[in-house]
């Protein structure tokens, strides 16, 4: 039997409180044990691929021990909100995704709800918008997809992924006017979430797609789609040969947020908590390789900074939709 020595004792004292210091950080960072995410569309669109990624990232870095979703699609988002509302107790432990559509739809009054019907969580990223084509389209620029509409504007199909006078709608108007074309003229086909619109681009259903970058930069990566432009200031890094609508002279710049709801009555220590880790996801290298990916700036509005944005937002959009005719 090994005779222990004098240094015998302190190693193992040493070695114990090396385990116990793992132990605590290891505690320490996980902050919260589940999040349920529920997705007010279906799979492939821009609210899913931001709710993945948010738990992928949260999850890889340990500041959530695990995440689920569920995608429930309906009412242009308001079948989600109404069931959040309506099982509020039941749904403590769920962040639902949402973005600009929320303000847009409870000013069109597609569903009787808005963000002050439930806890604001926290704005997280911003997606610019972009206008595509299959890949086996004659057309290559804005100016080309331009040419095409002025010559056969009722045969010219715009689609997107939200319904009539929604984000998608919104945008392609936006460029569209921008680009001297009347908007109310356009011929936008909606479809339930960005994915079936995708499907409906690469059929040949419709002739563009109007859509999140994020969402096309990566059947762009695959040589999927063509992006004929952007609605950045600049170039986008995660698909920087896409050029901006300003440089086609298209004097265009729009970035949809995304963030995250609660039920109403949200428990105080179970808002903070998720506040917690989103503000702490974005100092994790699991998060730069999510949002790197996908295109997105961080836009990070907790709390009442959220609100106040969201009413900002609210007085912008309103603005932007009487002046192009949809309210």
């Amino acid at each position: 039997m090994k005779k222990l020595t004098p240094r015998t004792p302190w190693i193992a004292a040493a070695l114990g409180v090396l385990l116990s210091m793992i132990i605590s950080t290891s505690a320490m960072s996980q902050t919260v044990d589940s999040i349920h995410f529920l997705i007010p569309g279906g799979a492939g669109g821009g609210w899913d691929g931001t709710a993945r990624g948010t738990g992928e990232a949260l999850t890889k870095s340990g500041l959530v021990g695990n995440a689920s979703y569920e995608n429930m699609s309906g009412g242009g988002g308001g079948k989600a909100i109404g069931f959040l509302i309506e099982n509020a107790e039941s749904n403590h432990g769920t962040m639902m995704v949402n973005s600009t559509p929320i303000v847009i739809r409870s000013l069109t009054g597609v569903f009787p709800h808005n963000f002050r019907d439930l806890t604001l969580i926290a704005g997280t990223i911003g997606d610019y918008a972009a206008i595509v084509v299959g890949k086996d389209s004659p057309l290559n620029s804005m100016a080309d997809l331009l040419a095409v509409y002025n010559a056969d504007p009722s045969g010219t199909a715009i689609g997107g992924g939200s319904v009539q006078g929604g984000m998608d709608h919104l945008v392609a108007a936006m460029v569209f006017e921008a680009a001297g074309v009347d908007s109310t003229g356009v011929k936008y086909i909606a479809y339930d979430a960005g994915g079936k619109a995708m499907a409906a681009l690469l059929s040949g259903e419709i002739v563009a797609l109007s859509t999140g970058f994020s969402e096309a930069v990566a059947l762009a990566n695959a040589g999927e789609v063509k992006i004929l432009g952007v609605t950045s200031n600049e170039r986008v890094g995660a698909f920087d040969a896409a050029p901006t609508m300003m440089e086609q002279g298209i004097d265009t710049m729009f970035v949809n947020w995304r963030g995250f709801f609660g039920a109403p009555g949200l428990p105080a220590d179970t808002l903070a908590a998720y506040q917690d880790v989103l503000a702490k996801m974005y100092d994790t290298p699991e998060w730069e390789d999510v949002r790197a990916r996908n295109g997105w700036v961080n836009v990070h509005n907790s709390g009442a900074d959220f609100q106040s944005f969201l009413e900002n937002q609210e007085q912008v959009i309103g603005d932007l939709m009487r002046k192009l005719g949809f309210l």
